[in-house]
């Protein structure tokens, strides 16, 4: 019987994924993805996108979205709270 594998280990250094290779992605989002990694490693640490970052993922991660009151919407169709 295989034993379980542990995948808070993973990705390694290279972002690979064991014997199973490196990022799974459209090589047209390569230079996007690359940015991004770049950004984040200068901001993980802020406190201010933390924050943010803390914020938006109590909000919208595993559950569902809070409501929105959608104030012009209502207003233009004419009292309505939308």
């Amino acid at each position: 019987m295989n034993k379980p594998v542990d995948f808070s280990r993973f990705p390694d250094a290279r972002g690979h994924f064991g014997i199973h290779g490196g990022r799974f992605v459209s090589e047209t989002l390569m230079c996007a993805l690359t940015e991004l990694e770049s950004l984040y490693a200068r901001l993980k640490d802020d406190p201010e996108f933390r924050a943010e970052l803390d914020r938006d993922l109590s909000f919208y991660v595993g559950r569902p979205s809070p409501l929105y009151h959608a104030e012009r919407w209502s207003r233009e169709l004419g009292g309505a709270q939308i």
